[in-house]
This record gives structure tokens, C-alpha cells and sequence, in this order.
């Protein structure tokens, strides 16, 4: 049996995500930055956004678990990944997705919640506090950007689409992001590189992009933007070790997830074909 979504769960997310996207406005230009690992940032705005988005979610639902990307040393006991007989529902956050970017004033960065069964995604909120765009879906339900239905483009074909790409923190040449950007390049309309896959996942959601992939990224990055292009009428599928699995409705493994996403199945067909040959790792 499909795990149902608990009442005003979206409602929740929302409200959610736009309090830690207040929080972040608020730290601009006032916070220190730290170093959690190579080319890796933290600031005092991450931890701040996480602290009240979790006050917020489990202060509406104190039985769920919650994953976030910041550690707070005052929740030691929450889940960082999936956990084997753990609670059913778990709330999936990412406080700032794009911190970089949060960091050097590009207005490219975002809040990220969804809330989870297992695999299965229930809920989720993209929220871009400087652009005041909130993008919300439900299992079922759509997607909608501020309240109003949006849908993914009709793109027919690869060379016609605007795509975006993800980098890991670091990158070497030669390693399989590097050629699958080499592969994808000439094949397409025009990259771009966002440095927020949540925001990557949203604006193909909406239509400005046409496809994303990334081939190595963690659950609170991508797990609200997954849902929004599903809801959206979009195509996702897992990649893993250079093997893109079979088009399906089957839920992206959120403990280390790999995709590729698209707004139709011809443009992710094209797309699946460059990546498979591009390269047989995860990097």
C-alpha cells in the first residue's frame, strides 16, 4: 500500500520554506563562512534557515524524522539518509541550495523541503526568496509556481534544448563530468550551469529549461525539484554507474541519487544515449 500524505502536509512545506528563505534575506551580508570540505561552504545563514525550517516542520509533525544538510549539534539524533525500520515519513531539507552562489551575491540560490516515505516522494517546495517564487507539487496533484499549474516544456528534440549541467565541488579533467559535458555540448541549443540543482529542477519544471542531469549529488539537493518535474509531466530516471535505467515511475534511490531529467521522452532519450556513452563511473 502507497503511504498516504498526511493533511496540510504541503501547506506545511510552503510556510516552511518561505520562514528559512526570510532568514536567509535577513543573513545577507552579515554571516561568516566557514569550509566543510574542498570547495565546499557553510554559513551562519545555512545553519539559521535550517534551525527555523525544522522548528516549523516538526513543530507541525513531531513524529517525523528530518534530514538535513546542515549537522546541528543539538540534533545529533536526526537522520542524515534513509535508515532501515526508521520512521515512515521523513522531512528532506536543503536550508540554502547554492551557497556559493548565496555566498558571492548570484542571485541563483534557493530553500528545498520535501517530505518522503521511503523512497517515494509526498511533498515538496522549491522556494527562491529574492525572486519570491515558490514552487510547490503533491503525489498526484501537479505542480504550480505561487499557486498557478505550471508544466514542462515540448522541447521535441536535444538539439533544440536548453540544458543545464552539475559539477561536484571538484572536478578533474577527464573525469566523467567533464566528458559528458564535452558529449553533451554540441549536441544541444545552449548550457548552462545554475550551481542549484533545486532551482535546475525547478525551472524545468516551469519550462525555461529542457533538461538536467546530474551524476552525483545529495537527497536534500534534488528531492523537492524531483517531485516538481514529475508533477510537472516531465521524465526522470535513475544513473548509476553509466547504466540509465528504464523510464519508469519507480522511485530514484534518495540514500545516493543519480538522474537524469527532461521534458519529454524523445529529448531524454537523446540525452540518456550522450551520457551512457560518455562515460561508465560516477564522479
Amino acid at each position: 500500500m502507497r503511504p498516504g500524505i498526511p493533511p496540510r502536509a504541503l501547506a506545511l512545506c510552503e510556510e516552511a520554506a518561505r520562514a528559512g528563505g526570510r532568514v536567509l534575506l535577513d543573513w545577507i551580508g552579515r554571516f561568516a563562512v566557514t569550509n566543510k570540505g574542498p570547495r565546499d561552504l557553510v554559513t551562519e545563514a545555512d545553519v539559521a534557515s535550517q534551525r527555523e525550517i525544522r522548528r516549523i516542520l516538526l513543530g507541525g509533525f513531531p513524529d517525523h524524522d528530518f534530514v538535513g544538510e546542515e549537522t546541528l549539534p543539538e540534533h545529533v539524533a536526526d537522520g542524515r539518509q534513509p535508515v532501515a525500520g526508521g520512521p515512515q515519513y521523513r522531512w528532506v531539507v536543503d536550508p540554502l541550495d547554492g551557497t556559493s552562489n548565496y555566498v558571492h551575491g548570484f542571485p541563483a540560490w534557493c530553500v528545498s523541503i520535501a517530505l518522503a516515505a521511503g523512497d517515494e516522494l509526498l511533498v515538496g517546495t522549491v522556494y527562491d526568496p529574492q525572486r519570491d517564487e515558490c514552487y510547490s507539487a503533491e503525489r498526484g496533484k501537479g505542480a504550480t509556481l505561487n499557486g498557478r499549474p505550471i508544466a514542462v516544456a515540448r522541447t521535441p528534440s536535444l538539439s533544440e534544448s536548453l540544458v543545464a549541467i552539475s559539477f561536484p565541488p571538484h572536478v578533474e579533467l577527464g573525469s566523467p563530468p567533464i566528458n559528458d559535458f564535452l558529449a553533451v555540448l554540441p549536441r544541444v541549443h545552449s548550457v548552462r550551469r545554475s550551481g542549484s540543482t533545486a532551482l535546475n529542477l525547478a525551472w524545468l519544471a516551469c519550462g525555461r529549461l529542457d533538461a538536467f542531469w546530474v551524476r552525483r549529488i545529495a537527497s536534500w539537493d534534488m528531492a523537492a525539484g524531483a517531485l516538481l518535474v514529475r508533477e510537472a509531466g516531465g521524465s526522470i530516471v535513475g544513473f548509476a554507474q553509466g547504466r540509465v535505467a528504464a523510464p519508469s515511475a519507480a522511485a530514484i534511490p534518495l540514500a545516493d541519487p543519480a538522474f537524469i531529467a527532461a521534458c519529454t521522452p524523445d529529448v531524454l532519450a537523446e540525452l540518456c544515449t550522450l551520457l551512457t556513452a560518455s562515460g561508465t563511473g560516477r564522479g
